[in-house]
């Protein structure tokens, strides 16, 4: 067994994300500013301005898991507001990345899983995932479909990186009740 591979769920844990975590998670999505399709950055965060987006996300109490192997952060997954306004109180926007040299191995599943089940003590009613490349990324269209997201719309063409342009993919799922029953 190559040092990659993952003999069974005990070599994963999923956290909290701690301060601590920073540097690895900056590193892990630098990769996929630089690399991947998902991100529509062009120049990855510094471990400074991933340390504000993770207080940001503190600060509305909402979750950033991390995924270790071996102690190792190989990825990682933060809920935020949809939107600002009012009305858009019940609506959260999920994010997922993981190590691409990670990928296939039922990381990303179980990091969404997490965090769908904890957005699920909170009052929230709809998750939309902003799916960058939509169809030119299976594997974060794979996941997401498996843990009943539905595509609800794609917008064409609205990113330009690296000599292409790209499409996004808004995929939703209910929480909770969904729209079945009115919010507490």
């Amino acid at each position: 067994m190559s040092a990659l591979e993952i003999s069974d769920d005990v070599d994963i844990e999923i956290r909290d994300a701690l301060p601590d975590d920073v540097h690895a998670i900056a590193a892990l999505y630098a990769w996929h500013v630089l690399n991947g399709r998902a991100s529509f950055e062009e120049v990855p965060p510094s471990d400074e301005e991933m340390h504000q987006r993770m207080e940001n996300v503190a600060a509305q109490e909402l979750p950033w898991l991390v995924a270790l192997y071996r102690g190792v952060v190989v990825g990682y997954c933060y809920a935020t507001q949809y939107r600002p306004r009012p009305a858009y109180r019940f609506t959260l926007e999920e994010s997922i990345y993981v190590d691409n040299a990670m990928t296939g191995r039922g990381i990303g599943s179980r990091l969404l899983t997490a965090l769908i089940a904890r957005c699920e003590q909170g009052p929230w009613r709809q998750m939309l995932a902003v799916v960058g490349d939509g169809h030119n990324n299976p594997g974060s269209l794979r996941v997401h479909q498996q843990l009943g997201f539905e595509e609800a719309g794609r917008l064409r063409s609205v990113g330009y990186k690296k000599g292409d342009w790209r499409d996004t993919l808004i995929m939703q799922r209910a929480l909770n009740d969904g729209d079945w029953t009115l919010p507490e």
